[in-house]
């Protein structure tokens, strides 16, 4: 008898209750990944040693790029598990389960096996001193060693937002950087390990985090019966996975892209204006815990009505989604305008820097009114798995924002913070103008 053969769909609970149930753990869940980077910065900052200290930067920097690119196995694993929730088949959890893990564990031991070339190429475009060089060998080369360890974390973060279990996902963050914490005390401050303690700290916290969360997933009875293999191997699912994977991975590089962009035309306007717009996208970024935690919500919650076919739970979640999202967005902005030039005050000493982000502070204020519907969108594509046309939309987005600032780019900081805004705004609209389409398509009997 095929596993799935007794199948029962659950329909999706689109209540306002259950929607906050859902998104508060991951905003909680954002607010301490900063911590991992802090934490080794600030245990080797104590030890006055310049090199170690810029080698923990330029590690950040490789890391962030690398997880980052194949972190779309977190929102793809939570869609496909969300959908399989919603068509009542634990057995579908399973397999989905299985081939995230699969798909990280090879990712991972790809990135442990090229690490040589990886770290010369990531060295040669930064360009750092001599003695950060080194340090940064020691730095990278030995935490590259968890790739297979954070990338397993990301899919079974995203099996638990799948599952609705976005509490345990907090739960597990949170013990992730607790440990992180203790050891970057220890090897760190206490036994003296310097750079290369600080990246053992890291590579043990990751590991920690499989291991807890895959004794986590046993519990939930993820793991609770067998699988075929034919069903594991089987070549349409894996293309879809692949598929999906692949579509985020582009959506979130042309993301990165966007705002290195930003980032590197602040640099070409001089220090202070880049010392500026960094401070002024602090504030967005913030905004950015809120909106993500939504979007998330939207994962499990629209993913799971698709795979119960539930047309009418579908449009609850989706309106539950757009309605957080864009009240959150606008109270964001009305809170930045109101107390934003306190925050810069805090955040930078300069007094150049602070009169020159306060005289720009109405274009961050309004970054998370103009991403609230991205971002909501976001999370309704993902649980749909409508990837493909989120990421060409994200690309189209992409080409106007660049399109904007040259024609703007005569404006100077302002040009370029009005074509952030129109690129926040666009992807927003050109998802909400698909949309109709492409609930029609996915629910037609």
């Amino acid at each position: 008898m095929q596993p799935d053969e007794m199948i029962k769909a659950r329909p999706v609970e689109a209540t306002p209750r259950r929607f906050l149930t859902l998104a508060l753990p991951i905003m909680l869940a954002h607010v301490t990944e900063p911590l991992l980077g802090l934490v080794d910065t600030a245990a080797i900052g104590r030890l006055n040693d310049i090199p170690m200290l810029g080698a923990v930067a330029i590690g950040a920097i490789f890391f962030d790029f690398m997880f980052w690119g194949l972190g779309s196995l977190r929102p793809s694993t939570a869609g496909l598990t969300a959908q399989a929730v919603g068509a009542g088949s634990d057995y579908a959890v399973r397999l989905t389960a299985y081939r995230a893990l699969i798909v990280a564990t090879l990712l991972g031991l790809v990135m442990v096996l090229f690490r040589s070339p990886f770290i010369d190429l990531a060295l040669y475009l930064l360009s750092p001193g001599e003695a950060v060089q080194h340090a940064a060998r020691t730095y990278i080369g030995i935490r590259i060693w968890s790739a297979p360890f954070a990338l397993a974390n990301y899919a079974i973060l995203g099996s638990l937002i799948g599952r609705g279990r976005t509490d345990l996902g907090l739960w597990l963050q949170v013990s992730i950087n607790a440990v992180k914490v203790t050891l970057a005390v220890l090897l760190v401050a206490v036994a003296g390990f310097g750079i290369a303690g600080a990246a053992v700290g890291t590579l043990l916290a990751e590991a920690a985090g499989t291991a807890l969360g895959l004794a986590v997933m046993v519990r939930l009875g993820v793991f609770s019966g067998p699988v075929a293999f034919k069903d594991l191997t089987d070549p349409k699912a894996l293309k879809r996975l692949l598929g999906v994977n692949v579509d985020i991975m582009i959506r979130t590089l042309a993301l990165l892209t966007a705002f290195g962009f930003f980032t590197s035309e602040s640099g070409r306007m001089g220090d202070v204006t880049l010392a500026a717009n960094q401070v002024l996208n602090l504030l967005f970024l913030l905004s950015v815990y809120f909106l993500d935690g939504f979007a998330t919500a939207g994962e499990q919650l629209c993913g799971q009505a698709i795979g119960a076919r539930d047309e009418k739970g579908f449009r609850q979640s989706v309106s539950l989604v757009l309605r957080f999202s864009v009240l959150t967005g606008l109270a964001l902005t009305g809170l930045i305008f109101a107390v934003g030039n306190q925050m810069i005050g805090l955040i930078a000493t300069h007094a150049d820097i602070r009169t020159y982000a306060d005289d720009y502070l109405i274009y961050a204020a309004l970054t998370p009114l103009a991403g609230a519907l991205a971002f909501a969108f976001d999370g309704i594509f993902i649980g749909a798995t409508w990837t493909k046309a989120m990421r060409n939309l994200m690309l189209l987005a992409l080409a106007i924002y660049f399109s904007a600032f040259a024609t703007l780019s005569d404006w100077g900081n302002a040009g370029l913070w009005i074509a952030i805004l129109i690129f926040l705004f666009v992807r927003g609209v050109g998802q909400g103008i698909a949309y109709p389409w492409l609930v029609r398509r996915a629910f037609a009997r």
